[in-house]
């Protein structure tokens, strides 16, 4: 759904209420984009960390992590990149080994826009969605959004399986280990050493 909004355009993305200008939310390059709605938006609204998690299973899994965290730049200011890891399939496992890697982002945007473009950005990088838990191009998933809750049927944030997934909670741990879950009132360390033995996930190199 779209519709006028001064001299931008107001997308309505989903059931997740994001609005933003279509300049911004599908630019390649939205943090080159100005126009007076989105400066508007931008100057009225406090800046907040997100906590997002990358990873991809086919092709050069390097190169579309390194693409995604560069376009992640247009939504804010990446503050924080963790090293790369290969991680063990969980769920759907007749798959290839991922490459995952958590990143820090300083963004004015609030959670709904922030989905709405990340969304994009899969869809630009390849993403099908053909089979759930299936091997992905890129995955880029919110976990942590400061000390946010949602639970809509689009959004869910915290995100509802991190506590569960060692590929999230290990370079999650490496950059914010003293970081709280603002639900389960535990620090992502704390998180990290509850969680059992069991899917492999090793460093691969720094970052």
């Amino acid at each position: 759904m779209v519709e006028p909004v001064g001299t931008a355009t107001k997308i309505l993305v989903g059931n997740l209420g994001a609005v933003l200008c279509r300049e911004a939310l599908y630019s390649q390059r939205p943090s080159r984009h100005i126009c007076g709605y989105c400066a508007r938006r931008v100057k009225q609204k406090h800046m907040s960390i997100a906590y997002l998690s990358l990873g991809s299973n086919i092709g050069d899994r390097e190169a579309h992590l390194r693409e995604a965290i560069e376009r992640l730049g247009g939504t804010g200011r990446v503050t924080a990149v963790s090293s790369f890891y290969e991680t063990e399939p969980v769920e759907f496992t007749r798959q290839a080994w991922f490459l995952n890697c958590v990143v820090a982002l300083e963004t004015a945007w609030i959670p709904q826009e922030l989905m709405a473009r990340l969304l994009v950005i899969e869809g630009e990088m390849g993403r099908q969605r053909t089979q759930k838990k299936g091997p992905r191009t890129i995955d880029i998933d919110i976990l942590l959004f400061g000390d946010s809750i949602i639970d809509t049927s689009d959004l869910k944030i915290p995100h509802p399986a991190m506590t569960q997934r060692r590929f999230v909670l290990e370079p999650l741990a490496e950059i914010a280990s003293d970081m709280q879950h603002p639900m389960m009132k535990k620090s992502i360390r704390e998180l990290l050493k509850d969680l059992p033995p069991g899917q492999a996930v090793k460093r691969t190199k720094e970052k």
